[in-house]
């Protein structure tokens, strides 16, 4: 393919979806919308180490990353619409852990359809309502991610209805086990439910599960999440995140009558001094101690303390976040030079970009 033809194929696809905006006019309720980010990192462990970072996507040391390159493609007509989010880069790949190829560059694919204006159905793929963080770091206010994220589901692919009801609103839907976009073998759906409250203008309650039989051992898992978010002033707001996963094993076509638990709980405090700057402080209390999954590396499973310090410098559509993160463990999990610790640090530098 020579240049000229490569420079044809890339203004016929930049002017496709202007052309479909222009002609789907007459009975559109949104305009074709183009979005999207790009992101990259610089991150040190103070104990030189990349295997002490048990989170998502920050897992290296003393080098420069890269994050992902997203694009998001949004249209509707009258009560139908579709979203497709892609995703390019690490980032995207540890998203789509379960995906290989050009799948893991799919973040989000889904379509809607509003039957009334209390009543919407989606289908597709889309990232999960369980927790506070979501994939994207431009939407976070951390840029590295809590243990209850990274441990937590990622994605569903199924179906759900959503209802507006007043201050409530309520989901109910089927997926694919968890993460997974294309399931190999038989495929036991898994349940995924949301029940929201907002009593006021500034508070909003929302009461998460997810449960079903996993994959990997066909154990039964299910997990409780709330999130619990309040603005105090214009500058001040905090946000609350509490997490519990339950898993029954299976031996001898028999489940266990007790189950093995993991749980997290994490408090935010955002402080925005000016529109030009953001600071927030997460608290993270992590508890693994039946070494399930976040202490699989480690000989003891452990509970965790995290506290990550955050900054927002935006220069136009530019963020950049500095950040320190401190650890400290119930056991020695964390490496070092020497050695182990119970304690461990890292910094790093991401600026996003958006569009």
């Amino acid at each position: 393919m020579n240049k000229k033809t490569i420079l044809t194929a890339i203004i016929y696809i930049i002017s496709v979806p202007s052309l479909f905006a222009q002609d789907s006019t007459k009975g559109s309720t949104k305009p074709f919308v183009i979005s999207g980010f790009v992101d990259m990192y610089y991150r040190t462990d103070f104990g030189q180490n990349a295997a002490n970072n048990r989170t998502s996507f920050t897992n290296s040391h003393n080098v420069f990353e890269l994050g992902m390159a997203s694009l998001k493609l949004e249209h509707s007509i009258g009560k139908v619409g579709f979203v497709a989010d892609l995703g390019l880069g690490k980032r995207a790949q540890e998203f789509s852990y379960n995906d290989a190829g050009i799948a893991q560059a799919i973040k989000q694919l889904y379509v809607t359809y509003a039957a009334t204006d209390w009543l919407k159905f989606t289908a597709g793929s889309w990232g999960t309502h369980v927790g506070s963080e979501v994939v994207d770091p431009i939407v976070n206010r951390n840029y590295s991610m809590s243990y209850m994220f990274s441990w937590g589901p990622f994605l569903h692919t199924g179906v759900k209805a959503e209802i507006a009801n007043g201050k409530s609103g309520f989901m109910l839907g089927l997926a694919n086990k968890t993460d997974y976009k294309s399931v190999p073998g038989e495929n036991q759906k898994y349940l995924i439910a949301q029940y929201s409250y907002a009593p006021t203008d500034d508070v909003k309650i929302y009461l998460n599960y997810v449960g079903g039989k996993r994959i990997s051992d066909s154990a039964k898992s299910r997990q409780f999440d709330v999130v619990i978010t309040g603005k105090i002033s214009n500058k001040f707001n905090i946000a609350y995140n509490g997490t519990i996963n339950n898993t029954f094993t299976q031996a001898k076509n028999k489940y266990a009558t007790s189950a093995l638990t993991w749980w997290g709980s994490a408090l935010y405090l955002n402080f925005d001094p000016s529109d030009k700057l953001g600071i927030t402080l997460r608290t993270e209390y992590f508890s693994d101690k039946k070494q399930l999954v976040a202490m699989s590396l480690a000989t003891f499973g452990a509970t965790i303390l995290a506290n990550t310090l955050s900054f927002n410098l935006k220069v136009g559509p530019l963020t950049f976040i500095p950040e320190i993160r401190l650890e400290s463990a119930s056991k020695n999990v964390f490496v070092t030079k020497t050695g182990t610790s119970k304690g461990t640090g890292s910094a790093l530098v991401a600026a996003i970009y958006k569009f």
